[in-house]
C-alpha cells in the first residue's frame, strides 16, 4: 500500500473549487440565454442546433492540443497556472461581446456575430478548463483524498446551477428589463466579470513546481508534426485502457442525454404546466432548476462522498443512478398542468442522475492517470482531461443539435398556441423524462465490471512510490 497520502489543505480544495464555480456558471447561463435566441430573435431550430454544435466541435478538437501543450510546458510557473489565468480573461472578454445581440439587425448578422464569438469564447474555455481539470487530478494521489477534492469543487460549482435558474426570473420581467434580449445584453456583463475572476482564483492560489528543468517533448514550430503524432498517440494509449474507456462512454451517455433534455426545460414548463404562458408560469422554471442543484449541493454530492468511501467509487455511481432513474420516471407522472408543485416531489431522485456524476468520475480518472503512469512512465494529467472531457463537449454538441431536432421532430412551435400543439408538447414531456433515463441505463450496464477498487489503486501507488525510490 502507498504510504504517500498527499493530504490537500482545505484552502487549496476551496480555491479549485472557486474555478469549478466559473467552470460551470459560464455554460449555465448560456443554457439559459439560449432560449433568448429563439423566443425573441427568431433564430429557426436549425440554427440554434448548428450555433450549439459546431463551436462546440471545435472545442473538442482544440482540447487534446492544449492538453498536451499544457502536460508539456516547462516554465517557472509550473505546467497549469499561467493559462487558466488567460483562458479566464479570454472567456470573460468573449462572453459579454457574444450576447450584445439587437432585434433591428439581420438574422443572418445576429447568427454569424454570435458565431463567431462563440468560438472566441470556447477558445478561452479550451485554454482555461483543460489546464484547469489537470490540477485537480494532480493535487492529491490518495484514493478518498481525490474523491474529497472533487466533492468540494462540485460544491462550490453547483451553486451556479442554483444561481441560474434565476435568471429566468429576471429575463422576463418587465420590471427588470423591457425585453429579454436587452436583459441578456446587460447581464452578461454582470456574469462575465464574476465569473473571470473566479476562473483566474486556481491560477493565483493553487500551488504549483517550477517545470523548467522537467524532459519534457520540446513544444516549438520545429517540432510540430512529432508534436500532433505524441497526441495521437497519447489518446490510442489512454483508450487502450479499458476502465477510461468505460468511464468516458458513461459519462458521454448520461451527460448527452441529461442536456439534451435540459434545453427543453423551459418550453416543457411553459407549454406543459402553463399553456405557452411564460409570464404565468412565475418561478416555476427558476425553482426547477434552483431546486434540483440545491438538492445536488446539500443532498447529493455529501451523500455520494460518504457512499463512495463506504462502498467504493463504482457502487457510488451504480446507486446515484439507479436513484436518477426514480426521478425520471415520476417526472412523467407528476407533470400535471395547474399542479407544478407536483414536479418538486421528483427532484431530489432526478438530481442523483447529473449531480453525482463528475465528483465520482473525475475522481475515476485521477486513479486511472496512476494506472497510466505505470504503463507509460509518463505523468499526462493534461492529456486526459483533454480526452474525458473532449467526450463532455462533443456530448454536449450533440445535445444541443439533438435538442433542437427533438423541436423539430415533435412539430413544436413557439407561435403556436398549446391548444393547437397538443401532441407536440406531449412529445417534448415524453423526451424530457425517457430520453435521460435510457442513456442512464445503457450507462450502468457500461460501468457494470469497472474494476479499480481501493485496494488496486493501492496497489498501483505503491509501485509509482517503489519506482521513484529505485530511481533517486
Amino acid at each position: 500500500m502507498s504510504t504517500l497520502t498527499n493530504k490537500v489543505p482545505f484552502g487549496q480544495k476551496v480555491a479549485f473549487g472557486v474555478g469549478m464555480f466559473a467552470n460551470q456558471m459560464f455554460p449555465a447561463i448560456m443554457g439559459i440565454f439560449m432560449v433568448v435566441l429563439v423566443e425573441d430573435l427568431g433564430f429557426p431550430g436549425w440554427m440554434w442546433g448548428v450555433i450549439f454544435f459546431a463551436p462546440r466541435i471545435f472545442d473538442s478538437i482544440t482540447d487534446p492540443i492544449m492538453g498536451f501543450i499544457s502536460d508539456n510546458t516547462k516554465s517557472k510557473w509550473g505546467r497549469r497556472r499561467q493559462y487558466v489565468l488567460i483562458g479566464g480573461i479570454i472567456m470573460g472578454i468573449a462572453y459579454i461581446f457574444m450576447w450584445q445581440l439587437y432585434r433591428d439587425n439581420s438574422l443572418e448578422f445576429n447568427f454569424w456575430y454570435f458565431f463567431i464569438w462563440s468560438l472566441i469564447f470556447y477558445l478561452g474555455l479550451t485554454l482555461f478548463s483543460v489546464p484547469y481539470v489537470a490540477m485537480g487530478y494532480e493535487m492529491s494521489d490518495d484514493f478518498h483524498e481525490r474523491t474529497n477534492i472533487m466533492a468540494i469543487s462540485q460544491f462550490i460549482g453547483q451553486w451556479a446551477w442554483v444561481i441560474a435558474p434565476l435568471f429566468w426570473i429576471i429575463m422576463y420581467d418587465q420590471d427588470w428589463f423591457p425585453s429579454a434580449d436587452v436583459a441578456v445584453r446587460q447581464l452578461s456583463v454582470w456574469v462575465a466579470i464574476p465569473c473571470a475572476v473566479c476562473a483566474m482564483v486556481p491560477a493565483l492560489f493553487i500551488k504549483s513546481e517550477s517545470t523548467l528543468n522537467k524532459d519534457y517533448e520540446p513544444l516549438n514550430r520545429a517540432n510540430i508534426g512529432n508534436s500532433l503524432r505524441k497526441i495521437y498517440d497519447s489518446f490510442l494509449e489512454a483508450f487502450k485502457i479499458k476502465e477510461f474507456r468505460k468511464i468516458c462512454g458513461a459519462t458521454f451517455l448520461i451527460f448527452n442525454a441529461f442536456n439534451t433534455v435540459a434545453a427543453l426545460t423551459f418550453f416543457v414548463i411553459v407549454y406543459k404546466l402553463f399553456n405557452g404562458d411564460a409570464e404565468a408560469s412565475g418561478v416555476w422554471v427558476s425553482l426547477f432548476g434552483c431546486l434540483g442543484a440545491l438538492g445536488t449541493t446539500f443532498i447529493v454530492i455529501p451523500a455520494v462522498a460518504k457512499m463512495s468511501k463506504a462502498f467504493g467509487k463504482k457502487k457510488a455511481f451504480m446507486l446515484a443512478q439507479g436513484i436518477s432513474i426514480i426521478g425520471y420516471v415520476l417526472l412523467w407522472f407528476l407533470f400535471v398542468p395547474g399542479k407544478p408543485w407536483l414536479y418538486i416531489i421528483a427532484l431530489p431522485f432526478f438530481s442523483f442522475g447529473i449531480g453525482s456524476l463528475f465528483t465520482i468520475m473525475m475522481s475515476m480518472t485521477a486513479d486511472i492517470i496512476d494506472v497510466d503512469e505505470l504503463n507509460t512512465g509518463m505523468r499526462r494529467e493534461g492529456i486526459f482531461g483533454a480526452i474525458y472531457w473532449w467526450m463532455v463537449k462533443v456530448g454536449f454538441a450533440i445535445a444541443g443539435a439533438l435538442s433542437g431536432f427533438i423541436i423539430w421532430i415533435v412539430g413544436f412551435d413557439s407561435n403556436l398556441a398549446t391548444t393547437d400543439q397538443q401532441s407536440a408538447v406531449d412529445g417534448l414531456h415524453a423526451f424530457f423524462c425517457f430520453f435521460p433515463l435510457v442513456g442512464t441505463l445503457i450507462a450502468m450496464y457500461i460501468m457494470r465490471n469497472y474494476d479499480i477498487t481501493e485496494e488496486k489503486a493501492n496497489k498501483t501507488r505503491a509501485q509509482l512510490d517503489q519506482r521513484k525510490t529505485n530511481t533517486t
